[in-house]
C-alpha cells in the first residue's frame, strides 16, 4: 500500500471514528435530557429548535419527522428510549476515545460493537424499510473495514518497534 493510499485511508478512519465520538456524544446528552426532563419539556425544547424551519418550510422533512420520532420516544416507553440512547452513546463515545488514543485492544471491540449495531439495524431495516437506517448501516460497515486496516498498521508499527533494537 502507498504512503498516500495509506494517509487517505487514515484520514477517512479518523473523520469517520469522529463523527462517530460526536454522534455518541449527542445521543448521551439525548437520553440524559430524556430521562431527566418532562416529556412536555422535552416536546416544548424541540418544538422551539425546529420551528425556525418549519417557518421557511412547513413541509421540512427532518423537523417533522424530528417532531414525530420525539412523540413516539416520549409516548411509549422513555426510559427503554433513554438507557438506549445513553448505552450506546458512551460505548461509541468510550471506544472513539480509545482509538483516538491507539489502544490496541479498542480496534477488535470496536469492530464487534459496531458489526452488532450493524445487525441490530438491518434488523430494523428488515420492519421499517427506513433509508437512513440502510445508510447508518453502511457508513458502520464501511468504518469497521477502516478499523480493521487501522488496527492491522497499529499492530505492524508495534511490531516493528519491539524488534528493533
Amino acid at each position: 500500500m502507498t504512503l498516500l493510499t495509506r494517509t487517505i485511508l487514515r484520514t477517512t478512519f479518523r473523520t469517520g471514528i469522529t463523527l462517530k465520538g460526536i454522534d455518541g456524544v449527542l445521543e448521551t446528552i439525548g437520553g440524559a435530557l430524556l430521562l431527566l426532563m418532562h416529556p412536555a419539556e422535552v416536546n416544548a425544547m424541540l418544538r422551539v429548535l425546529c420551528q425556525h424551519e418549519l417557518s421557511r418550510d412547513p413541509q421540512d422533512f427532518i423537523a417533522i419527522h424530528v417532531l414525530r420520532a420525539s412523540e413516539t420516544l416520549l409516548g411509549s416507553n422513555r426510559l427503554f428510549a433513554s438507557m438506549y440512547l445513553l448505552s450506546h452513546g458512551v460505548t461509541k463515545a468510550a471506544l472513539v476515545v480509545a482509538l483516538w488514543m491507539n489502544a490496541l485492544w479498542a480496534y477488535p471491540l470496536t469492530i464487534f460493537v459496531f458489526a452488532a449495531f450493524s445487525v441490530y439495524q438491518m434488523y430494523r431495516y428488515s420492519h421499517t424499510h427506513s433509508m437512513a437506517m440502510l445508510l447508518l448501516t453502511v457508513f458502520d460497515v464501511a468504518l469497521i473495514y477502516l478499523t480493521w486496516l487501522e488496527w492491522q498498521e497499529q499492530w505492524a508499527l508495534r511490531a516493528n518497534r519491539i524488534q528493533r533494537p
